[in-house]
């Protein structure tokens, strides 16, 4: 039996579904190189930059679909109160976890302060949240930087280009009150002005704890097992850093039962 002919419209779609890579491998140039049109075009689509001076800098969502090509995710090992009773700052470290090798390939520190510009009514979750998003961006800058250039973009994250220091605002001169005109007759009593109300309190919060590092480590070994599917993975990866310790155990805690269960499973179909 002769196998039939492909039309040429099959055949392209046919080559074109065998050239596409799953994953890239950062040792590879041509690779790499090929990912970097992967990312150019993911990022455009997507509306994943922001343009500075007239220059496109990648936002942190671009430097994570970099990274997932590649095998790598970020896992966030510690945030650290720094604040003082005239500022909310937080500091962030990531690391990044390369889940083909079960190494750690990179890392990235970052700060946020409500004294920066624009972030002065800030509440305390939201810089602690844009130090994370900071540090998992510089994370990837120092080992796919030249990726992101080789795509056409600037190899400097989109969030750390929002930082423009301590400055503080410069002071405002005194408004000098006009004269009053002599000889104005006054018919009615001025209205008394009514005093401005004082914000109220803002509720005190527990800070959340999040997943530790170990928790982290242990939720990946897992996910790693062949019986876990690959859409499970990627879902539960996208929010790992988003767990907090009691989650992080409940997730542990089900994906052990889910690989027990389809383990008997799989000892009585054989």
């Amino acid at each position: 039996m002769t196998e039939v002919a492909k039309t040429p419209k099959e055949a392209t779609v046919a080559k074109k579904a065998a050239s596409r890579a799953e994953s890239y491998d950062i040792a590879k140039s041509d690779e790499t190189l090929d990912l970097a049109k992967d990312l150019a075009r993911f990022i455009k689509d997507n509306k994943l930059s922001t343009q500075v001076q007239g220059k496109e800098f990648v936002n942190v969502e671009g430097w994570q679909y970099a990274g997932s090509r590649l095998g790598i995710v970020p896992i966030v090992e510690h945030v650290i109160n720094l604040s003082s009773e005239q500022e909310l700052k937080y500091q962030a470290k990531v690391t990044l976890y390369d889940l083909r090798h079960g190494t750690t390939v990179g890392a990235g520190f970052a700060i946020c302060s409500n004294k920066e510009s624009g972030k002065k009514f800030y509440q305390e979750f939201a810089i602690a949240s844009m130090a994370q998003t900071r540090a998992i961006g510089k994370a990837y800058r120092n080992i796919l930087a030249w990726i992101i250039r080789a795509a056409g973009y600037e190899p400097t994250p989109a969030e750390e280009m929002e930082y423009s220091g301590n400055v503080p605002a410069p002071a405002v001169a005194p408004a000098v009150a006009e004269p009053t005109p002599v000889m104005r007759a006054v018919t009615t009593a001025p209205t008394p002005l009514t005093p401005a109300e004082a914000p109220a309190a803002e509720a005190a919060t527990a800070p959340v704890q999040y997943a530790t590092a170990s928790q982290k480590e242990e939720i990946i070994r897992l996910l790693n097992h062949p019986l876990i599917t690959r859409q499970e993975k990627t879902k539960m990866l996208l929010n790992i850093n988003r767990l907090d310790e009691e989650r992080a155990t409940q997730a542990i805690a089900k994906l052990r039962k889910a690989i027990e269960d389809r383990e008997g499973t799989t000892a009585v179909a054989a």
